[in-house]
C-alpha cells in the first residue's frame, strides 16, 4: 500500500510518543493518588491488575483488527480510551472511579501498543533504513516527559491538584494529537492469513519462539524498572537517595541506545544486534547478582539498560514482518505479561533467597534468549549505509 513515508514516519513517532506520555503521566500519579485516597497496597495492586487484564485483552483485539481492517482505526480508538482514562483520573472523586480509569487506560494502552508497532513495521518496510529502535526511543522520551510534567507540577501545586491538572492536560493533548493522527496515519495493508486452499493458517512457529524471547526480556526489563533501586539499597547498603540513581542510570542507557539502535541494525544486522544486546544484559545481571560495590552496581544496571534497550524493538519488528498484527499481538502480550509478573516473582524469590540472588532469574532467562537468537533471520549488515 502506497503512502507518504515522511508523514507516515511522523505519525508513528506521534503514536509512540503519545502512548509513552500518557502512561508516564499515569504511573507518576500513582503515589499521589495512593496518598490522596489513602489506598492500601492491595488497592494499588487491583489498579495494576485491572489495567493489565484490559491491556492484554485489547492487545489480542488490536492485533487481529489491524490485520483485518488495517492498524489506523484501532490505533485511533485506543487513543480515545487513553484520553478517557486520564480524564477519569482527573475527575475521580473516589476509588471506584480509579478502577474505571485503570480499565480505560489499560484497554487503550494495550491496543495502541500493538497497532503503533504495526504502523512502525509498515513504515520500516517503506524506508531504506530500519526505524523501530528510534520509535521505541520516542516512546521512552514521551514517558519521561509525561512523568516529568506531573512531577514538576507537584512541586508547584498541591499534589492532588497537580494530578488533576496534568492528567487533564495530557488527556487534552491526546485528543489534539488524535485529530493530527487521523490525517497522517497510513492505512496499513490487510493480512488475511489464509493458505492456498483458503484455510486460515496458524501463527508461524517462529512467532511463538519470539514470544518466548518476549517473556525473557519482559521479566528482565520489568525487574530493572521495579527492583533496581531497592536492589542497590539492600546490596550496597546505601540510603534511598543514592540507591534511586540505579533507575535513571538504567533508563538513560536504554533510551540512548534505542535512539541510536537503528544505525547499529544497519551496521551489524538484526540477529547480531539482538545477540549483543542479550550478552550485554547478561553481563549486567551477572554484575548485580554477584557484586556489592555501589559504583559497580550502577555500572551493572547501566549494562542492563543498554542490553535490554536493543532487544524489544527488534523482536517486535521481526514478529510484525513475519506474522502481521496477530504475531505482534502474541509477542507483545507475552512480553507485557512477563513485565507485569516479573517483579512479583522477584519479590517472591527475595523473600526466601534474598534480593541479590533473586537476580539470577532474569540472568538465566536472558541466557536462554541469547540461545534463541539462532532462530532470527540472518540479515546482512550494510556497511555502505
Amino acid at each position: 500500500m502506497k503512502f507518504s513515508t515522511a508523514t507516515a514516519f511522523a505519525s508513528a513517532v506521534l503514536l509512540f510518543a503519545l502512548n509513552g506520555m500518557v502512561m508516564g503521566a499515569y504511573t507518576a500519579s500513582l503515589p499521589i493518588l495512593t496518598a490522596r485516597f489513602e489506598l492500601r497496597a492491595m488497592d494499588v495492586s487491583w489498579l495494576l491488575i485491572v489495567s493489565g487484564v484490559f491491556a492484554i485483552v485489547s492487545m489480542q483485539l488490536g492485533g487481529r483488527l489491524a490485520d483485518r481492517f488495517g492498524a489506523k482505526r484501532p490505533a485511533l480508538v485506543s487513543i480515545v480510551f487513553e484520553a478517557l482514562g486520564l480524564a477519569t483520573v482527573a475527575l475521580a472523586p473516589e476509588y471506584a472511579y480509579l478502577l474505571v480509569a485503570a480499565a480505560f487506560l489499560g484497554f487503550g494502552n494495550g491496543g495502541i501498543d500493538v497497532t503503533m508497532n504495526v504502523v512502525g513495521v509498515e513504515v520500516e518496510k517503506a524506508r531504506p533504513r530500519p526505524v523501530m529502535s528510534f520509535l521505541h526511543g520516542c516512546w521512552a522520551l514521551g514517558n519521561f516527559c509525561g512523568s516529568l510534567a506531573l512531577a514538576g507540577a507537584a512541586l508547584l501545586l498541591e499534589s492532588y491538584q497537580a494530578v488533576r491538572l496534568m492528567t487533564a492536560v495530557v488527556a487534552c493533548c491526546a485528543v489534539a494529537m488524535l485529530f493530527v493522527t487521523i490525517r497522517i496515519t497510513p492505512e496499513t495493508p490487510v493480512r488475511e492469513h489464509v493458505d492456498a486452499d483458503g484455510i486460515k493458517s496458524p501463527i508461524p512457529r517462529a512467532a511463538w519462539l519470539l514470544g518466548l524471547m518476549g517473556i525473557a526480556f519482559g521479566i528482565g526489563e520489568g525487574t530493572a524498572w521495579d527492583w533496581g533501586g531497592n536492589h542497590v539499597r539492600e546490596v550496597a547498603q546505601v540510603d534511598g537517595g543514592l540507591a534511586a540513581w540505579a533507575v535513571p542510570v538504567m533508563a538513560v542507557c536504554m533510551t540512548a541506545i534505542r535512539l541510536t539502535g537503528d544505525l547499529l541494525v544497519v551496521k551489524m544486522g538484526r540477529r547480531t544486534l539482538v545477540r549483543c544486546g542479550a550478552a550485554c544484559a547478561v553481563a549486567g545481571y551477572l554484575v548485580v547478582s554477584t557484586l556489592s560495590s555501589y559504583p559497580l552496581l550502577l555500572v551493572g544496571w547501566g549494562l542492563v539498560g543498554l542490553g535490554m534497550g536493543v532487544i524489544a524493538p527488534q523482536v517486535y519488528a521481526l514478529s510484525g514482518h513475519l506474522a502481521g498484527g496477530r504475531g505482534l499481538a502474541l509477542v507483545v502480550t507475552f512480553g507485557y505479561a512477563a513485565w507485569l509478573a516479573g517483579p512479583f516473582l522477584i519479590g517472591l524469590e527475595a523473600t526466601y533467597i534474598g534480593l541479590q540472588h533473586a537476580m539470577f532469574l532474569p540472568l538465566v532467562l536472558l541466557v536462554g534468549l541469547l540461545a534463541l537468537t539462532k532462530i532470527l533471520p540472518l540479515d546482512e549488515p550494510n556497511p555502505s549505509s
